[in-house]
C-alpha cells in the first residue's frame, strides 16, 4: 500500500491525496458525521487522472469507493479501512452550455444546483431537482438514477442523460459524449452505468438534456379526509394540466404535524389546520402566467367543487411557495428521532393505503408508541417513510446535541432488521420495488429478490463479473 500511496501522488499531486488519519477529519455521510474509513481519499481533477488512479489500482487490486456528495441513503457510498476513496470534489466544472442545442457538458462533480442556476441564467431549465440539491452531484445523480421533485413532467436522471465519460475498472476511458436527441448507433452503452452506484464504472463526465425555462409556477397545498380523494385529484388535476403539472407530493398527517410544529426549532408554520388526513402540494409551470394560473385555478375549482379537495391554500408570492415546499422538505425533523429507520420505496397508487395500513399493524404490534412518516412522489409511485419505534426519544433542540451520527445499538440493529421484513416483503406480491430513487447499496441488498427475479439477479452478476473481473469497483453494493 505505500508504493501505491506514493504513485498515486505522483499522479495526482501530494496535497490532493490524504491519508488514512487525515481522512478521518471528514465525516461518512452528509447525515452522519462520524469519521470517515479508508485507507487513503485520492482527489483527481479530470477524466485522465481518474483513469491514472483507477489503473494503479487495478494492478494492485485495490479497492475503490467512488464519493459525490455522499448523501445517498442506501449505504452505496460506504467505505471500509481497507478501501481507497476517489472523490470527485475537484472535479466540479461546467465545461459548456449550448443554448440552441439545449444541453449542458459538466464534470462528474459539479453539484446539481449549480448546474440548475446556469441553464436559468440562458433560459433553461435542467429537469432534475432534489431536496439534496445544494449538495449533491450530478455524478451520484447518475450513479442512482436519482428522481426527485420532477420525475412526473421530466422523468428519472436516465432521461435526462444524452452522453456520458466512464472510466472502467481496468483504467480504460469509455468515452461517448453524444449531444444528439436521436443516436441509434449500436448498444447505448451509457445506460449500463446510469444506477449502477459505481460497480461497474467510474463517471467522470456528462452531456445532460434541457428544456425551456417555466417561469409561470403555480403551487397550492391541499387537504383531505381520505387517500382516495387525493388520488383522484391527482387524476383530475393530470387530465386537466396535462403536461403543465410538474408535481404532485403526499404528505399524510403525522409528517405534516412534525413539520409545522412550531414547538420544534426548525420546522415552519401551518397554512392549514393540522387535522386533515391528508395532504398534497400541487405545483403546475408553464410559460403564460395569465393563461396557466387560469386553468391551474380552475382545476382546484373543479375538484373542490367534486367533494374530493377539502381545504386549500394557494401561494401568492415565492415565499409562500417556499414556505409550502419546506413542509415537504423538513426531512432532518424526522432524523431526531432515535432511532429513525428510513425507506423509500415504489408501488402501484391504487395499492398504496392497503400497504400502509398493513405495515402499520404489524409495526404496532411490535411498538405500540411507533410514529410512521410517510410521505412522497404520489404521480412517481414513490413514497419515503421513516419508522420511529421509540417516539419518546425525540431531540427537540439539536443545538448540542449529535442528531446526524447514525449508530444503532445491538438492539436497535435487530429492530431495523424486523422492521426491513415488514417493509420489504408486502412489496413482492404487489409489483413494488425496495427502492424507488436511492439504490440498492449495502442496506437493500439482502432484499434485492422482492423486486427482482433470480434470472435478473444472475445477470447483474454476469455484468458485474465481465467490466469488474477483480471486484474492486464498490465491491460489494448490489449483488
Amino acid at each position: 500500500m505505500p508504493d501505491l500511496i506514493s504513485e498515486l501522488r505522483h499522479l495526482v499531486g501530494a496535497e490532493h491525496v490524504l491519508d488514512s488519519e487525515q481522512v478521518q477529519q471528514r465525516a461518512s455521510h452528509f447525515w452522519d458525521s462520524s469519521p470517515l474509513q479508508a485507507r487513503a481519499l485520492v482527489k483527481p481533477a479530470n477524466t485522465e487522472e481518474v483513469s491514472a488512479v483507477i489503473k494503479a489500482c487495478h494492478k494492485v487490486g485495490q479497492p475503490v469507493v467512488t464519493h459525490g456528495g455522499i448523501t445517498g441513503l442506501a449505504d452505496g457510498e460506504k467505505s471500509t479501512r481497507n478501501d481507497l476513496v476517489l472523490s470527485l470534489e475537484r472535479m466540479r466544472h461546467i465545461e459548456s452550455l449550448d443554448v440552441a442545442g439545449r444541453t449542458v457538458t459538466v464534470q462528474a462533480g459539479c453539484v446539481l444546483q449549480h448546474v440548475q442556476e446556469a441553464a436559468q441564467e440562458k433560459g433553461l431549465l435542467y429537469g432534475l431537482d432534489l431536496g439534496a440539491r445544494g449538495s449533491c452531484t450530478i455524478g451520484g445523480n447518475i450513479a442512482t438514477n436519482a428522481g426527485g421533485l420532477s420525475v412526473l413532467r421530466y422523468g428519472m436522471t436516465r432521461e435526462q442523460v444524452l452522453g456520458m465519460e466512464v472510466v472502467l475498472a481496468d483504467g480504460t476511458i469509455l468515452s461517448s459524449m453524444n449531444a444528439m436527441m436521436k443516436n441509434n448507433a449500436g448498444y447505448d452503452l451509457k445506460q449500463l452505468f446510469v444506477g449502477s452506484e459505481g460497480t461497474l464504472g467510474v463517471v467522470t463526465r456528462a452531456v445532460l438534456r434541457l428544456r425551456p425555462d417555466t417561469p409561470s409556477v403555480n403551487t397550492a397545498l391541499l387537504a383531505f379526509e381520505s387517500f382516495t380523494q387525493v388520488s383522484d385529484t391527482l387524476s383530475q388535476m393530470s387530465s386537466k394540466l396535462n403536461a403543465q403539472l410538474n408535481a404532485f407530493e403526499i404528505i399524510w398527517n403525522p409528517f405534516y404535524r412534525l413539520s409545522t410544529n412550531e414547538s420544534i426549532k426548525g420546522s415552519t408554520r401551518a397554512p392549514l389546520s393540522d387535522n386533515y388526513a391528508v395532504y398534497a402540494i400541487a405545483e403546475s409551470q408553464g410559460s403564460n402566467s395569465e393563461s396557466d394560473t387560469s386553468v391551474f385555478m380552475q382545476a382546484l375549482e373543479d375538484a373542490m367543487q367534486d367533494g374530493q379537495i377539502v381545504d386549500a391554500v394557494i401561494a401568492q408570492s415565492e415565499k409562500e411557495r417556499a414556505d409550502i415546499w419546506t413542509i415537504r422538505e423538513n426531512v432532518d425533523l424526522v432524523l431526531r428521532h432515535q432511532p429513525a429507520f428510513i425507506y423509500d420505496i415504489s408501488l402501484p397508487i391504487n395499492s398504496m393505503e392497503s400497504y400502509l395500513d398493513n405495515i402499520e399493524q404489524q409495526l404496532k404490534a411490535l411498538w405500540p408508541d411507533v410514529l410512521i412518516y410517510a410521505y412522497g412522489h404520489l404521480a412517481d409511485s414513490n413514497l419515503h417513510i421513516t419508522v420511529a419505534p421509540t417516539p419518546e426519544k425525540y431531540v427537540h433542540n439539536p443545538e448540542g446535541a449529535n442528531v446526524e451520527t447514525v449508530v444503532y445499538s445491538d438492539q436497535e440493529n435487530e429492530w431495523y432488521g424486523m422492521c426491513n421484513k415488514i417493509m420489504f416483503e408486502p412489496l413482492s406480491a404487489i409489483g413494488g420495488s425496495v427502492s424507488a430513487e436511492h439504490g440498492i447499496g449495502l442496506l437493500k441488498k439482502p432484499y434485492l429478490h422482492y423486486s427482482r427475479t433470480e434470472q435478473e439477479i444472475a445477470t447483474m452478476r454476469l455484468i458485474k463479473k465481465a467490466l469488474d473481473p477483480k471486484s474492486i469497483l464498490n465491491p460489494g453494493k448490489i449483488v
